[in-house]
């Protein structure tokens, strides 16, 4: 790609990114610093983590000598990830709202608003990521789908995140710190003045959520209902709990007057049951099959049901090799070994190789 070709960067106010915009400026691109608003609320002291995050990006931006715009998300952010996310809790599910964010915000109203505000030729973010098109886009081809692949620094790899990519998007963005490691990023970070950047501590968890509880964050949306705990094996109740939405598959249950621990093996929505299960080896909290709704591929691939793939539903557990079937206007997972709560609502990423063909929501066990 044509060096001289104008760049949107998406500017979180981390150091990734930060060094993104400084590597594009090095390489002589035209760039631009993007900073989005999606989230619009305090924490319970009143502070919001997202203007200090600001405050970061307009100080690497001025070091850089690159213009800063901004963009307020909220309103899409609400209607096309939030929203679900409520909904999904509120049905049992355990959603994935960063994959969501993803591919409706920056993917997609991030990306058209960068070509259609700054007339860019790419867009570029700080994930951990490569493209079969080259770090700056130079083995681009009109004609030519793009591959995602992992990247370079396996224990940073952000591909789960970008499994639900689209390819027009795929095909003009840009990941300059996707064949570095975490280590380099921050080197360069301090040999070129980034330092705070290079010693700010990295967020983790859900954006929104932050450093709070999620049982206290989830109940200011949806209301308690309660229901009981069911030992799966005896069928006796051992206790209540006051709303689905508060648990998740694998979670520990705190069941007051319980020796045993119990971990939650399946739920009932309709009854408002959960099932729970002694011991954390427990048959009846591991899976070799996985049901999934229709796959989205980021190019398009054909399934060979006798070829090896491999699978993750958690971006940071090892991948296990499986075999896929198409069925049902979805998936069929039968996976080499036996995972832990596997979760429906989350994600079944796919691998090739180096390559993240792409994803689909895992549904709730037949």
């Amino acid at each position: 790609m044509n060096k001289m070709y104008k760049v949107a960067v998406a500017m979180s106010g981390g150091v990734d990114s930060a060094v993104s915009a400084l590597l594009l400026k090095n390489k002589g691109f035209d760039v631009v610093g993007v900073y989005m608003k999606n989230w619009d609320q305090f924490n319970e002291l009143g502070y919001c983590s997202g203007e200090k995050d600001l405050i970061d990006v307009q100080n690497v931006c001025k070091k850089l000598g690159i213009d800063l715009y901004e963009v307020n998300f909220v309103k899409e952010y609400w209607n096309k990830v939030f929203c679900d996310f409520l909904d999904d809790y509120q049905n049992g599910l355990t959603p994935n709202p960063d994959l969501l964010c993803n591919k409706h915000i920056k993917f997609d109203d991030f990306y058209k608003y960068c070509f259609s505000k700054f007339q860019v030729n790419a867009i570029a973010t700080g994930h951990y990521a490569r493209s079969s098109f080259g770090t700056y886009l130079e083995n681009c081809r009109d004609n030519t789908e793009v591959k995602l692949l992992k990247a370079n620094d396996d224990f940073k790899d952000q591909t789960f995140f970008l499994s639900c990519i689209r390819q027009d998007s795929l095909k003009r963005t840009m990941f300059p710190v996707g064949n570095m490691y975490k280590k380099d990023v921050k080197k360069i970070a301090e040999l070129n003045g980034l330092h705070e950047m290079a010693r700010k501590r990295e967020s983790t968890g859900i954006c929104f959520i932050g450093d709070r509880n999620f049982q206290n964050f989830i109940s200011q949306y949806v209301d308690p209902v309660p229901g009981d705990f069911i030992d799966i094996d005896s069928g006796k109740t051992v206790g209540r709990h006051n709303g689905i939405h508060q648990w998740t598959i694998g979670q520990r249950c705190r069941i007051p007057g319980c020796v045993k621990p119990f971990f939650v093996a399946m739920k009932d929505v309709q009854q408002k049951i959960i099932y729970v299960a002694a011991g954390t080896e427990h048959p009846s909290l591991f899976s070799k099959i996985v049901y999934t709704s229709k796959p989205h591929w980021i190019r398009n691939v054909e399934i060979n049901p006798n070829k090896f793939y491999e699978f993750r539903f958690q971006h940071t557990k090892p991948l296990v090799r499986c075999k896929i079937k198409e069925e049902n206007n979805g998936l069929k997972i039968t996976l080499a070994s036996f995972l832990r709560a596997i979760t429906p609502g989350q994600y079944a990423v796919i691998y090739s190789e180096d390559e993240c063909l792409g994803s689909a929501r895992i549904l709730p066990s037949k």
